[in-house]
């Protein structure tokens, strides 16, 4: 059996972590070097990165954070934001980024998971997908949740395991920093529907929702933010409750 990861995730804006509700009313959390320093000394299993305005302000991740950040740590990290090429990904990589995320470029040039899985291998690619509940299903937003597009989140998913990606970041945008739990039947579609990874991703607030989203909702790993950027878990924490409610887990 595959263990169970624990990422934290690091929202940056202007060279600095932030968090919201929503997607939006952005607070700031502090410095993304010293948070993953941290996470990696406390026994994160990976580390995420996301440049959050990066697609928005139409410009390229920041690179120099990246380096810094990767240095800091020793654990596998995904970086994204702002990524809409090969060399942009290959930079990233030589920056020292394990894996890049990717999202609306993914939606607007699908064919870069393609290109970028055989190049790089499905195992560096990760594909986010930004989800927003809609009648029966759920709808694929891009451009940090600005953006609403036509596509569903399901057949998304299906599609970008088709082209290659090797993990699924899923976010529910209605769940975003609420702290209320997971948005457990979005996790457990996708998590049906695909043979790759899914990391969920929005709406942690207890050791509860974390076990919920593992066992009901099949995901791979859990990211969350707020939880830990306000010490209101620790990973040591979380990870001796997931393992001692039976979920296969590093310590």
């Amino acid at each position: 059996m595959l263990a169970k990861r624990i990422i934290p995730c690091l929202d940056v804006k202007d060279g600095k972590v932030v968090k919201g509700i929503h997607f939006e009313n952005l607070r700031n959390a502090g410095d993304p070097v010293k948070h993953a320093e941290f996470y990696s000394s406390q026994g994160a299993d990976e580390i995420v990165f996301l440049d959050i305005s990066a697609t928005v302000e139409k410009r390229k991740t920041i690179i120099d954070i990246v380096k810094k950040t990767a240095q800091a740590i020793s654990i596998p990290f995904t970086v994204g934001g702002g990524i809409k090429s090969i060399e942009d990904i290959n930079n990233l990589l030589e920056s020292g980024a394990d894996k890049i995320s990717i999202n609306t470029t993914a939606v607007k040039n699908s064919s870069l998971i393609y290109h970028a899985a055989k190049k790089f291998g499905s195992q560096c690619i990760v594909v986010a997908i930004d989800a927003k509940k809609i009648y029966e299903g759920w709808q694929v937003y891009i451009e940090s949740g600005k953006t609403p597009t036509e596509l569903d989140a399901v057949q998304w998913a299906r599609q970008v395991e088709s082209f290659g990606a090797g993990e699924i970041l899923l976010t529910s945008i209605d769940a975003d920093g609420t702290q209320k739990g997971y948005d457990i039947a979005l996790t457990k579609k996708i998590s049906e529907n695909v043979r790759i990874p899914v990391i969920a991703s929005g709406g942690a607030g207890s050791l509860e929702h974390l076990l919920d989203v593992i066992v009901q909702g099949n995901a791979s790993a859990v990211l969350m933010a707020s939880l830990l950027h306000f010490k209101i878990l620790t990973i040591p924490r979380i990870k001796k409750y997931l393992q001692q409610n039976g979920i296969c887990i590093r310590i």
